[in-house]
């Protein structure tokens, strides 16, 4: 078991890949005072940054700020044996076990796993004890552009709403929900409800006009007048028509001769 040593606070630094970026001042005003109280009760896991009288801090930022709040000048550390990629990794499983991560936070940190070392869908999984899928869900939400998981996080809406606008593919559809979940202050189901309106609207199909003429008859007959107007011009045309339940069968026979000699008609024309 490491030796707890005492380090000045100035010598602590943050581990650049903390996936956490907000620390609610109530909360840490909360955590000083108690600090104030009973001191540190958990000591900060830290690495010696190239041999240097710094360090950096594997886990316990939180505690460390809420440290310097309270004015104390010495906490207690656990000096680990470990590079800068493993403290990385370790930070990062640290906080995203935490329960008081926010879900975009999670997200980005399970990406940096991933992305930054190498690891497997299945190696975070395993590490933090999640589903491939639940852990799937959660890089989706990296989908979403920065500014619109800004407004999210700020209206302190909820995961789901996220994961709701994920079946958008606009972001001028993703702002005109947010916004209107914000008016109306609408929950999940009514969220999903609006989205779920505005995909279907967006599959209607285009209505073609097609002009048409709907009584079929109007076409045999057009095509009975044509056989009578090439036997009038002398041309010996022959035609069928069949009718069966499913269909009309019209066929014309047209003999070749009609095809290359000029046929010659004789109007008859009589006297008053």
């Amino acid at each position: 078991m490491n030796d707890i040593k005492y380090i000045k606070t100035e010598r602590l630094l943050p581990n650049p890949y903390q996936p956490r970026h907000k620390f609610a001042s109530d909360e840490m005003l909360s955590l000083a005072d108690s600090i104030k109280e009973n001191g540190i009760l958990q000591p900060l896991l830290i690495r010696r940054i190239n041999n240097s009288d710094y360090f950096e801090i594997v886990a316990g930022e939180r505690r460390l700020r809420a440290a310097i709040l309270a004015g104390v000048e010495v906490v207690p550390c656990m000096e680990l044996d470990c590079d800068y990629e493993q403290s990385a990794v370790l930070s990062i499983l640290e906080n995203v076990q935490r329960s008081d991560l926010s879900f975009f936070e999670e997200a980005a940190a399970i990406g940096q796993l991933i992305e930054h070392f190498g690891m497997t869908q299945t190696d975070v999984a395993k590490k933090l004890s999640k589903s491939q899928s639940a852990l799937s869900n959660k890089l989706r939400l990296l989908k979403l552009p920065v500014d619109v998981r800004y407004f999210i996080e700020k209206e302190g809406l909820t995961e789901r709403h996220a994961r709701a606008l994920l079946r958008l593919e606009n972001e001028k559809d993703i702002w005109t929900v947010l916004n209107t979940v914000k008016e109306k202050g609408l929950n999940v189901e009514k969220t999903e409800i609006l989205i779920d309106s505005m995909c279907h609207k967006e599959e209607k199909p285009k209505k073609t006009i097609i002009r048409a003429f709907k009584d079929v008859r109007i076409f045999v007959n057009t095509f009975n007048k044509a056989i009578d107007t090439m036997k009038a011009s002398g041309i010996e045309a022959v035609s069928e028509q069949n009718e069966t339940d499913e269909y009309i069968e019209l066929k014309v026979k047209i003999p070749k001769r009609n095809m290359n000699e000029p046929t010659l008609r004789v109007l008859k024309s009589t006297s008053a």
